[in-house]
């Protein structure tokens, strides 16, 4: 990236307020300095990605050769995509930073589990049970609210709401995992009644991670 730094004299209308050009050559490239370092940090994510493919999950008997054979057909046919009930493994920002990230559950046009709080008019909830395992070596402490949303089948994307449905407890919105530990909890989104959600995403650091998982919801 090349700055283009042009010198000149300032004058001021003020007796004895002259800025040099060194002065000012300075004040420019200091400035060219913080752009340049907020350009770097916006667009430090050139390794950013979006992870679809589900953990293989254990079987409890040992596939037989037709049905392997069949199962290594239907994956060469149609990719696989991680859907409801899938885990995908996910990282943080820092080493040591991951994460088992499970869409446990779904449930379109939730109800609210009070009766102070409900979807504007228009709009409905969708509620999406989450379960985190830490299975990093470095504790996690995030508010998963942050890095989750939805998308529909236009490209129109959600950010969550705070809202308690009758579907079950919410996820903390202080969540802390030592490694090991677990987390359950529903996060919820208030979208348009016409909109078909399509996606649901969630990544770590509140977002900011570099790894977004993705989850097919239709």
């Amino acid at each position: 990236m090349h700055f283009l730094c042009e010198s000149f004299t300032y004058v001021s209308q003020n007796p004895g307020g002259i800025m040099s050009n060194y002065s000012r050559i300075r004040i420019t490239a200091a400035a060219a300095a913080v752009i340049g370092a907020l350009t770097i940090t916006a667009c430090g994510g050139s390794g950013d990605s979006v992870v679809d493919k589900p953990k293989a999950k254990a079987s409890a008997k040992a596939d037989s050769g037709q049905q392997a054979k069949k199962k290594a057909a239907e994956k060469e046919a149609a990719p696989e995509v991680a859907k409801t009930g899938d885990t995908l493994a996910l990282k943080g920002m820092e080493d040591g930073s991951k994460l088992d990230v499970t869409v446990v559950k779904v449930v379109d046009n939730a109800k609210s589990g009070d009766e102070f709080t409900a979807p504007e008019s228009g709009n409905r909830w969708i509620a999406v049970q989450f379960q985190l395992v830490n299975t990093g070596t470095k504790a996690y402490t995030d508010s998963p609210q942050n890095g989750a949303q939805v998308a529909d089948d236009q490209g129109q994307q959600f950010q969550t709401t705070f809202a308690e449905v009758t579907a079950g407890p919410s996820m903390s919105s202080a969540v802390r995992l030592k490694p090991g530990a677990k987390a359950l909890g529903w996060i919820v989104f208030e979208v348009p009644k016409a909109s078909k959600v399509a996606t649901v995403q969630f990544a770590m650091d509140s977002g900011f991670a570099e790894q977004t998982g993705e989850w097919q919801l239709t």
